[in-house]
């Protein structure tokens, strides 16, 4: 079950961005796709700073 969620081809990921465009909106989707680089970019940013503090621990 758990394999298939990495295995997307080119008809699914076009099938997703087909339903989010219907969902959302031409209008927002900028702004949804905006929006999303935010959220992994604070994400990214809180995982490299639990890092250093996990690394600043072991100096210790």
């Amino acid at each position: 079950m758990f394999g298939l969620i990495g295995n997307f081809g080119p008809w699914e990921l076009a099938l997703i961005l087909l339903i989010v465009l219907i969902i959302v909106g031409p209008g927002k989707l900028p702004q949804v796709g905006q929006s999303m680089g935010k959220a992994i970019q604070n994400f990214r940013k809180a995982k490299e700073e639990e890092f250093e503090e996990l690394d600043e621990k072991k100096e210790d």
